[in-house]
C-alpha cells in the first residue's frame, strides 16, 4: 500500500513552456483521481522563438534538477514545437539519455501525438497549428517522416510573430479555425500547439466533421495516465480518452 498522502495510484509531471497558461489545466483535467500533477517551468531568455524553443528542449535534464529528490513515476515534456525542430532521431536518442538518468519515462508532445493517433488506427490525419509558417513545415515533415499522410493543414492566426502570442488565443479560435479546415480524407483531427486552448474545439469539431480529434494536451494527459496504468480511468464516447470532459470548463 503506498504511503503517499497524496498521489497515490501515480505522480506524474510536465515541463511547460513558462508563459504557457494552458498546460496545467488541460492535462490536469486528464489525469484521474488520487494522481497528482507536478508543474516546472521550461524557461529560456532568448527573444527568437526557433532559438527558445530549442533552448527549451537543450536544457531539458537541467530543468527537471527542479524536482530535486521528487521522484515522479512519468513526465511531459509539453513543447510540440520543440519535437518539431528537433527531429526524430535526435528527440529519441536525448529523451532516452535523460529518462535513463532521472529514472523515470518522459514523454514528449510529438510522441504523445504519434502514439495516440497509431493507437487511433489513424492514418490520414487534417491538422490545424498557430504556428508561423516555419514551424508549420517541420510539423508536416515530423509526422510524415512517421507514417502519416497530412491531408491539410490550417494556420491559425496569431496576433504577432512571436510564438508568444499562442498564449492569447481561446478556444473559440480553434473552433472558428475548423470551419477552414479540409478534413475530406482525413482519419483524425489533430490541434497542435499546447498554449492554445483546445477541449472545447475538441467536443465541436468531432460534432461538426464526426472525425476523432485530439490535441497535443488531450495525447500528453493520455500518455501520462497510460504509462502508470491509468488510462482507461472514466468511460465516455471519445475513442482515446475521457473523463476531462466534466471538468476543464471549472477550472
Amino acid at each position: 500500500m503506498s504511503k503517499r498522502d497524496y498521489g497515490t495510484k501515480g505522480r506524474v509531471g510536465v515541463a511547460t513552456p513558462q508563459a504557457n497558461p494552458t498546460v496545467e489545466p488541460e492535462i490536469s483535467a486528464c489525469i484521474p483521481p488520487r494522481v497528482s500533477l507536478y508543474a516546472t517551468r521550461l524557461t529560456s531568455s532568448c527573444p527568437d522563438p526557433k532559438l527558445r524553443f530549442l533552448e527549451y528542449f537543450d536544457q531539458l535534464d537541467q530543468t527537471l534538477q527542479s524536482y530535486d529528490t521528487l521522484k515522479l513515476d512519468a513526465l511531459a515534456f509539453a513543447c510540440t514545437a520543440a519535437s518539431y525542430l528537433v527531429g526524430h532521431e535526435r528527440e529519441d536518442r536525448e529523451i532516452a539519455a535523460i529518462a535513463k538518468k532521472r529514472g523515470y519515462p518522459i514523454i514528449t508532445g510529438g510522441k504523445a501525438i504519434i502514439a495516440a493517433l497509431r493507437a487511433l488506427g489513424a492514418k490520414k490525419v487534417a491538422i490545424g497549428a498557430p504556428y508561423p509558417q516555419w514551424v508549420l513545415d517541420v510539423c508536416k515533415t515530423y509526422y510524415e517522416q512517421a507514417g502519416f499522410d497530412v491531408v491539410s493543414m490550417l494556420q491559425i492566426q496569431i496576433a504577432s510573430s512571436d510564438t508568444r502570442a499562442i498564449f492569447d488565443l481561446s478556444g473559440d479560435d480553434a473552433i472558428t479555425a475548423i470551419k477552414s479546415l479540409d478534413v475530406h480524407g482525413a482519419d483524425a483531427v489533430l490541434f497542435t500547439g499546447s498554449g492554445m486552448p483546445s477541449f472545447r474545439a475538441i467536443l465541436e469539431t468531432e460534432r461538426i466533421t464526426r472525425l476523432p480529434t485530439l490535441s497535443t494536451n488531450l495525447c500528453l494527459g493520455w500518455a501520462l495516465c497510460s504509462a502508470i496504468g491509468q488510462a482507461n480511468w472514466a468511460p465516455g464516447p471519445h475513442k482515446l480518452l475521457n473523463g476531462w470532459q466534466d471538468r476543464f470548463s471549472s477550472l
